[in-house]
């Protein structure tokens, strides 16, 4: 793989990924709801299901998408259904103080997971690939080197990006500090979440 078509796929890639939906709209309310402990986890999960779905397309597994169709649906709805429950966490929460909650390792582990399902939920990832690969690279002379190539390049796009909407979400967070503040803050991010789950589940 030449270096200028993987810099044509970082930065179709990047523009790609920075496009608000519902993974940007949790994510950023994640974080104005209870600060950004713990995002770290919730972003690698973004990045694993992203690299699931590449690999899936960059093995010419096309195929496997459409058999799959089940599988999607049930993953669709528990995308949905967590969305829904950090909505209604959010809108029920106690006015937190400033400082972000500490999350334990199982926080961790649940937020991991959350990433993980609300892109693997998301078909038109893998159609992204499917539908960009093939005009960026020659699939059938994709070796090693150029696959981990193009995989390393999906880790820093997208932890550079969620990383910096995650970052713009925490200085957002610090400006309100009254408590009627605060709580306008949890519910506008629990209402966010919803319309996120609302919207993987019409999907």
């Amino acid at each position: 793989m030449s270096i200028a078509n993987l810099l044509l796929f970082a930065g179709i890639y990047a523009v790609a990924v920075a496009s608000p939906g519902p993974g940007i709209a949790a994510l950023v309310a994640r974080v104005l709801a209870r600060g950004a402990g713990g995002i770290a986890a919730f972003i690698a999960g973004f990045v694993v299901g992203d690299l699931v779905w590449f690999g899936v397309a960059a093995a010419g597994m096309a195929f496997l998408a459409q058999s799959m169709a089940v599988a999607f649906v049930v993953l669709k709805y528990a995308g949905a259904t967590y969305l829904a429950v950090l909505a209604w966490k959010a809108w029920t929460a106690p006015v937190a103080p400033i400082e972000a909650t500490p999350v334990d390792e199982d926080g961790r582990i649940r937020l991991f997971v959350g990433g993980l399902v609300l892109t693997l939920c998301n078909p038109k990832v893998i159609l992204f690939f499917l539908a960009l690969l093939p005009g960026v690279i020659d699939l059938d002379r994709l070796n090693a080197s150029g696959f981990a190539a193009m995989g390393a390049t999906i880790v820093v796009v997208l932890s550079g990006v969620l990383s910096a909407y995650a970052g713009a979400a925490a200085r957002a967070r610090r400006v309100f500090t009254s408590q009627r503040a605060r709580r306008a803050i949890n519910r506008g991010a629990g209402t966010v979440m919803a319309g996120a789950a609302v919207a993987v589940a019409t999907r």
